[in-house]
């Protein structure tokens, strides 16, 4: 018996090893697919509404197929043109970073740090260099953003045909029963992802409209960054805080335009997180902290920047799953706070 049990244990250590591997490999397909199911579950609202309006199905298809087309076009635009005209603009801030790097180093009283030669002497045009890399050529990147359409519009239009398969595939008598399943996971994950996204869009829109006002440069850049470190939980909020009061404090060398674009952030993320998401959502999606700590490790370990966003929600849909299915829901259980 014990030797069964072990058997058992190492051999789901054994497959979990070649999961991780086969997932790090198909890097290149899997997370655009990821990132297009997602996107099929929060355009999903849309259609239903032009279907409700008597729009036939294929014109709905065609119309919110056409707004997503737009919109990932217009999101590669602007993260390749924000980060064009941050490396444009980046040496004019170099006297800036020589003045701040004294500052750090004189200190204040007896607090001072040692700031190294690599630090004092830093060539933005190498900085700029490693930011255009990391974005890519345009039509690389705007290549990308085409793959996660394709298999957008392969989704969307085949969405729904899978239940005339359940008969057949399970047998008459457990076709309810699975169709009903998988009904109630589509709801609550289609509810998760549409709320979290609108969330992190309003917060990613006060962010532009604050930084906008202050006259911070970048405005429409920070705000993306917010709009995407809101799908991780705390710690997304406190990395966008960070950056963007950083630079402002960078750009201005002043105290009070930080502190007002740091409060007035970070107070009205704090409604949107803590008070307006919370009853909207619901309680029963709460994920443990140390959950979250280490599914950011794990699928950023995977796949990089865009697997640490897409964690949480790929970890909140692995709950959903859970609760939904009686005998993983201990697992459900194990994954709350």
């Amino acid at each position: 018996m014990k030797e069964d049990r072990f058997f058992k244990a190492a051999l789901a250590i054994v497959l979990l090893f070649v999961a991780g591997f086969v997932l790090k490999l198909a890097r290149p397909v899997l997370l655009p697919f990821t990132l297009a199911v997602f996107l099929s579950y929060i355009v999903d609202p849309a259609l239903t509404f032009l279907t409700r309006c008597r729009c036939p199905r294929p014109g709905a298809v065609a119309v919110v197929l056409a707004m997503m087309f737009v919109f990932l076009y217009l999101a590669g635009v602007l993260v390749y043109s924000s980060g064009k005209a941050f490396v444009t603009e980046l040496p004019k801030y170099q006297e800036r970073f020589a003045d701040l790097a004294r500052l750090i180093e004189s200190g204040l009283g007896p607090f001072r740090i040692d700031v190294p030669a690599a630090l004092k002497g830093l060539d933005v045009n190498r900085v700029g260099t490693a930011v255009l890399k990391a974005i890519g050529p345009f039509f690389s990147l705007l290549g990308k953003l085409l793959l996660v359409f394709l298999f957008l519009v392969f989704i969307v239009a085949g969405r729904g045909r899978a239940e005339k398969k359940f008969p057949k595939a399970v047998g008459d008598g457990n076709a309810g029963r699975v169709r009903g399943l998988l009904e109630r996971i589509n709801a609550q994950v289609r509810k998760y992802l549409v709320i979290k996204t609108g969330i992190s869009l309003a917060n990613g829109l006060m962010v532009y409209a604050v930084l906008s006002i202050f006259g911070v440069d970048f405005a429409a850049l920070f705000g993306l960054i917010a709009f995407l470190l809101n799908f991780i939980p705390s710690i997304g909020s406190l990395m966008a805080a960070i950056l963007r009061v950083g630079f402002a404090f960078f750009q201005f060398g002043t105290f009070w335009t930080p502190f007002w674009i740091f409060a007035i952030t970070v107070g009205l993320d704090t409604i949107l997180g803590d008070f307006i998401e919370p009853r909207v959502m619901g309680k029963g999606l709460g994920l443990s902290p140390l959950l979250v700590f280490f599914s950011l490790i794990f699928w950023g370990w995977l796949w990089g920047i865009p697997g640490m966003i897409l964690s949480v929600p790929l970890t909140a849909v692995i709950k959903i799953v859970c609760q939904n299915v009686p005998p993983l829901k201990p697992v459900a259980v194990l994954m709350g706070p």
